[in-house]
């Protein structure tokens, strides 16, 4: 199938839709492979140059077999910037976005299409972090169910690495996505006609377990919604019908709409989700508390525990 570059139908696109994307003779998208592992950040010097001298474990996924062009991009350093006080994946520099871009390809008008190992986590954030770039909302989607889905689906694999052909020149015009603070964050979550949804499993939203930051709890007057309780049983996002009566009863009445999670990767899945399921237009996003947990901690600032509104 021949079919010309367009909008993107929706930001989550099936296997067969960019099979035959990639079958065009011209216009064919960017892909992006962001496959990512969570990973403990390093608690001395020593763990640090271990880490250093590693290579991520989605480049190694990567070099192994990946869909055909796709070029690879580490969410820790290029969709992110240094971990720090800002939090542990703060926003990325522009120019390294915009490098990481014209490495790949990109030009003004590319689509783009993400994919990771399946969780929606890591494609979620780069979506996420597209859209704060500047890139039009029609122009970028994440691959549905991800590598798995494209395996499973028997798509082409290769192994040949080296990026693209020719580089593009897309120019990265940052902040075109709403960043919340951590005092807009607690703004959201105590006014009565809005919302912060924390996007991390349950017990760690109740403060019973902390695995990677040092405080356990959550923000004051948030609500539960583990992200991963936006991917179905068989790996795919949920339809978007589906997904909207998991979202409606807790954002229905909510003028404003933040999302944070544990250093705001899972949570760039709730913003996503809300648009997938029509319950935010691309024009009025949900607000995206970057620093998340891994900042509020670090700040002072009163930690909650205990049940609050979870959604499954």
């Amino acid at each position: 199938m021949d079919t010309e570059s367009g909008p993107l139908p929706t930001p989550v696109v099936p296997v067969d839709w960019l099979r035959d994307a990639l079958a065009r003779s011209e216009g064919r998208p960017v892909v992006l492979d962001v496959r990512w592992t969570l990973r403990p950040p390093p608690r001395n010097a020593k763990e640090r140059k271990a880490a250093a001298r590693e290579d991520p474990p989605g480049l190694v996924e990567h070099e192994a077999g990946h869909i055909p062009g796709a070029v690879y991009v580490d969410l820790d350093t290029e969709l992110a910037g240094p971990p720090g006080p800002a939090g542990r994946h703060p926003l990325p520099d522009p120019d390294v976005l915009e490098e990481t871009l014209q490495r790949a390809g990109a030009v003004d008008d590319s689509e783009i299409v993400v994919y990771d190992g399946g969780d929606g986590m890591a494609s979620s954030r780069a979506w996420w972090v597209l859209r704060w770039a500047g890139i039009r909302p029609d122009r970028v989607a994440v691959l549905d169910g991800g590598w798995p889905a494209w395996v499973a689906a028997g798509g082409e694999v290769s192994t040949v690495v080296g990026g693209v052909r020719r580089p593009g020149t897309l120019r990265v015009d940052a902040g075109a996505m709403p960043v919340l603070t951590a005092s807009g964050a607690a703004d959201v979550a105590a006014a009565r006609d809005a919302v912060l949804l924390d996007g991390r499993a349950a017990e760690r939203f109740r403060g019973e377990t902390e695995p990677i930051d040092p405080v356990a709890g959550h923000v004051p007057g948030a609500e539960n919604l583990p992200a991963a309780t936006l991917i179905g049983d068989d790996g795919h996002w949920r339809a978007a019908d589906d997904a909207a009566s998991v979202l409606r009863p807790l954002v229905e009445e909510a003028g404003a709409v933040g999302a944070y999670c544990g250093s705001g990767v899972s949570a760039a899945m709730l913003v996503l989700g809300l648009e997938h399921a029509g319950l935010r237009t691309p024009a009025d996003p949900a607000g995206l508390y970057v620093g998340s947990w891994s900042h509020w901690c670090g700040t002072g600032r009163p930690v909650e525990t205990g049940p609050g509104t979870v959604a499954t």
